[in-house]
């Protein structure tokens, strides 16, 4: 399901990207979301494969959306700084805290220590084998659907962190379409599962409501 954006100044990702292994079902599941998307339908490209588990095709899409939102993150990089965005927020009325298994109690931080702090955070996820499973034959947690929706709420933060502080950039390195695919991707995604809560997407409503006007939130 890897878009395959063409950076053209920078293609590095902001942490090493997450493989799916060759010869599972979920790698034969990316290869089929990646035809999918190739006919431009990304509607129709998020929907559940006939016959296929939808866990398995959460995890699939989990760890596409992980890779893709790391590498438009790692293109703006230089540009998120400590100085540049001293909080980690969408505009003025959002401000996100960090909270994990060691920081029960959240903390406030900068954008990249956030960032850092976040695929950090989804890279253990995923490689966790007890959280994630990958091997054939191997089922999943009955808590799998609420870890995938915890951490794809907190990957929206992402998107729309990027839309709010950093588009100029976004324009600047002609990274506008891709951006805009790959959200429209994550929304369409979401929406048709019920992954991310309404509420959690309001400081980005008035550009679904524009981006994908079809989608129903």
């Amino acid at each position: 399901m890897n878009l395959n954006f063409p950076f053209k100044k920078n293609t590095k990702t902001f942490r090493p990207r997450k493989e799916i292994p060759k010869g599972s079902n979920q790698h034969v599941l990316l290869e089929h979301a990646a035809k999918t998307l190739g006919t431009g339908n990304l509607k129709l490209a998020v929907m559940l494969p006939e016959g296929e588990d939808l866990n398995e095709w959460i995890a699939v899409n989990v760890v596409d959306f992980f890779n893709q939102i790391n590498m438009l993150y790692g293109t703006l990089v230089d540009h998120c700084t400590d100085v540049s965005c001293p909080k980690m927020s969408a505009g003025a009325k959002y401000e996100y805290q960090w909270s994990d298994e060691r920081n029960k109690k959240p903390i406030a931080c900068s954008a990249p220590k956030y960032m850092d702090f976040l695929m950090t955070w989804v890279q253990a996820q995923l490689d966790n084998e007890a959280k994630f499973p990958s091997k054939i034959g191997v089922p999943f947690p009955k808590t799998f659907q609420a870890e995938a929706k915890k951490i794809l709420r907190r990957l929206f933060r992402v998107y729309a962190h990027i839309y709010y502080h950093h588009f100029e950039t976004v324009l600047e390195l002609q990274e506008e379409p891709h951006l805009n695919t790959s959200f429209k991707h994550f929304v369409y995604f979401v929406s048709e599962f019920n992954l991310v809560d309404k509420k959690e997407l309001a400081p980005l409503a008035d550009l679904i409501l524009k981006l994908v006007p079809d989608c129903a939130l």
